[in-house]
């Protein structure tokens, strides 16, 4: 069983997205986690967005990475630059991925153009989560 380790800055957007598609598309060939450089709590418009799509996120919590510096990782993912410059070394052989998803939680305008913003995003991540799983797992 393969552990993957997604990394964001606050664990509360890109990186939980990311966990849920992750695990949805290993169907039970990795352990998926999550975590942050800073924990900032689940963004309920990600919970809401991620629901749409069939995947329910609600119970996952924003862990900080240093939870994890004893764990043996396969795989580590960035999500944002921020994350990627801030991630702390890990003691292991895990093969590193970085992909700079924006930010919707910075997105701005309507509350539709702001909701449209996390879709397109969500989008994102579930492309690229699927592509992983199918190269790496």
């Amino acid at each position: 069983m393969k552990n993957i380790l997604v990394l964001c800055t606050g664990n509360s957007c890109r990186s939980q997205m990311a966990h849920g598609y992750l695990q949805k598309f290993a169907a039970g060939k990795a352990n998926v986690y999550s975590a942050g450089v800073e924990t900032h709590g689940l963004n309920p418009k990600a919970v809401l967005v991620m629901k749409e799509d069939g995947i329910d996120i609600s119970g996952h919590t924003s862990n900080h990475v240093d939870e994890y510096m004893n764990m043996d990782f396969d795989f580590v993912i960035t999500v944002c630059d921020n994350a990627k410059e801030r991630c702390p070394y890990f003691p292991t052989k895990a093969k590193k991925f970085h992909y700079n998803f924006p930010d919707p939680a910075k997105a701005t305008g309507t509350t539709e153009e702001i909701m449209n913003e996390f879709r397109r995003v969500r989008q994102l991540i579930k492309e690229y989560s699927r592509n992983f799983i199918t190269e790496n797992i």
